[in-house]
Order: C-alpha cells, then structure tokens, then sequence
C-alpha cells in the first residue's frame, strides 16, 4: 500500500495532504448550504426527522441505487468493449467507488479520470487505450447532457425569470463549448497535443529540470501512448454497431437513473411527482455542476438544488431532500469507495486485464 499510495497522490497533482485538504473542504462546503437552509427557515421551527419508509420505497430506493452503481460500471466497460479491450466486467465494480472518491475531492471530478486511468493500467489496459476510453466516456455523457440543458435553461417556464436564465445562458453556453471542444479537439486533433507535449518537454529540458536520458524515453512513451489513444478513438468509431449502442444506452441509462433519485425521494414523503420536470431540473443542475470550481461541486450542487426543488416540497422537507439526495448519489458511494480504496491499494496489479 504505501508504494502506491504516492502513485496515486502525484496523479491528482500532488502529496497525500492536498487529497486530505480537498476532501475537508469537499466536508465543509458540502455542510454549509444545508446549514444555511436550516438557519433560513430557523432551526427551532425545523427539526430534522427521518420519515418512517414504507418497504417498497426502501425496496426502491434500493433498486435505483443498484441500477446507478452498475449502469455506471456497464459505461465504462462498454466503451473498453467498443476499443477492443478485454477487461473483466466484475473489475469495473470497484472503479465505480474510488472514482466517486477520488472524483468528488478534486476540483471540478478531474481526479476521477485520473484514477480510472491508473487503475486499469494496473490492470492490464495500455495507457493511451485508458485515456481513450474515459475520454470517450466523458465526451458521451457531456453530449447528452449539454446539447440540451441550455435549450432547457431558456425554454422552462419555471426558470424565465431567474437569473439562471437571465443572466448565466451565454456564460453556461460558452462554457459547454469550450468543455466539448477541448475533448473534440483532443479527438480529431490529436498531433496538435503530442507537439504541445513535446515542446513542454522540450523546454523542461532546456531548463535543465529533466536530463536529455529522460526527454528523449518520455518523448518516445509520449508518442506511442497518444497514438495508441487515436487508434483505440479509430477503433471505437469502426466497432460493431452493437457496442456502440451498448455504450450510448448505458450512459443514458446511468444518467436517467443519477437523475431519478429526487423523483423517487418526492415519491417516498408523499408528494405527487412530475417525473419529466424533475428530470429536467436535474439535468440542468448536473450542467451548472460540470463548470464548478470545487470539489465534488460542494456548495453549488446544494444551492441549485435547493433553488429548483423550494417550491415543490414544504419547507420541513427541503432539508431531508437535500441531504437525502446527496447522501444517496455521492456520499454513499464515497463512503462505500473509502475501504475499497484500500483494498486495491494493498493488492497488486494484475497486469492483465
């Protein structure tokens, strides 16, 4: 463990006492909208209780989360599939809580990526193929959320007169294609970023910071690995239609079924549930999460939710609905993804996949 517990901390960019300050952070930004909502409708008036669930609401809540954890790991094996890449679907599992780990105490999920790159290079998969596939799974997901959370930003009448709609449209639009594009870039443009690389290598060479044995081996590595992500790109483009579709399908479901949870929740504590709303309002709040800044969207996760869902709930719920639906899509699965964690980090690598 203590051989890779460094691997992993210089992958998302720096010691082991960042991770820990992140994921504090993540704990207190996570903290503070909830204890603002409670001090807004005053603490004495509001006390938080947990209603008495009925089997079938617990039955389902147990249902989708199982649907979510594993519509998630189909995702990405999907798209392994698509490459040609043969991975045991049961390791995907695993992948599935340390990236909810590792993506919600970094800012803005980047060392999510990071670590599913590294696991399954501890598992067999090349590089540039792991960099394929959690790109492409990315470009997936982006596409089906911000083609139309922007439409749906200007369009909903319940949005019109916020400032959401108002006044962030075009700064959110601007974002999104800037977001995709980099990742299109990336794709079809690939020789402009190995002749970045190489050119940062270049100068870190020049400045004496790596010697001439280690610019030409990481030139050399550099290459072949970004060659190998535009062949597995290729690959994917060029598979079966049927995993392709797998691919799409899967992402669709694991968003359908993310977005689900606070229909389910209003389902649960008695309201009537307009379920295209609630999806909607979802994939809007996902859309605004994507640009922010801090880990795991703390803070502004809570704030958008508890702007979209005040009016649908009374305010005894709005608290419990908070929680509750971040409990169930991010803490839960951190806190599953904790000893999971250790439990990778103390195995070996497989080297095959």
């Amino acid at each position: 463990m203590t051989s890779n517990l460094p691997s992993v901390a210089s992958l998302l960019g720096g010691r082991p006492l960042k991770m820990i300050t992140f994921a504090v952070l993540f704990l207190a930004l996570s903290a503070s909208v909830p204890y603002l909502i409670w001090q807004e409708l005053s603490a004495q008036a509001v006390v938080l209780q947990v209603p008495q669930l009925s089997i079938n609401a617990m039955l389902a809540i147990l249902g989708l989360l199982m649907l979510y954890y594993l519509s998630d790991a189909l995702r990405l094996w999907s798209v392994l599939l698509a490459l040609g890449v043969s991975i045991k679907a049961r390791r995907m599992i695993p992948l599935v809580f340390i990236n909810l780990l590792f993506s919600n105490i970094s800012p803005m999920a980047t060392g999510g990526g990071l670590i599913q790159i590294w696991y399954m290079k501890r598992h067999g998969v090349h590089l540039g193929e792991a960099t394929a596939a959690t790109t492409l799974r990315t470009v997936i997901a982006s596409l089906l959320i911000f083609l139309p959370a922007p439409l749906l930003l200007v369009t909903m009448n319940r949005l019109q007169d916020t400032p959401l709609a108002q006044q962030w449209v075009p700064w959110f639009v601007l974002f999104a294609t800037v977001y995709v594009g980099f990742f299109f870039c990336l794709i079809w443009r690939l020789r402009w970023f190995i002749g970045a690389l190489g050119s940062l290598l270049d100068q870190l060479y020049r400045l004496s910071l790596i010697s001439h044995k280690r610019l030409t081996r990481w030139q050399f590595k550099l290459r072949k690995e970004m060659l190998r992500f535009g062949r597995s790109f290729r690959a994917f483009l060029t598979a079966p239609p049927s995993h392709i579709a797998l691919a799409l399908l899967s992402t669709a479901l694991f968003l359908l079924s993310l977005f689900s949870f606070p229909a389910l929740l209003l389902w649960a504590l008695g309201y009537e549930v307009n379920f295209t709303l609630v999806i909607a309002l979802m994939l809007i709040n996902t859309f605004i999460m994507y640009f922010a800044p801090t880990p795991g969207a703390a803070g502004v996760a809570e704030g958008i939710f508890t702007l979209f869902f005040a009016t649908m709930v009374e305010q005894q719920d709005l608290l419990l609905m908070v929680l509750a639906w971040r409990f169930l899509t991010v803490h839960l699965g951190m806190l599953i993804g904790v000893p999971v964690t250790i439990a990778v980090l103390l195995k070996r690598g497989t080297g095959h996949a």
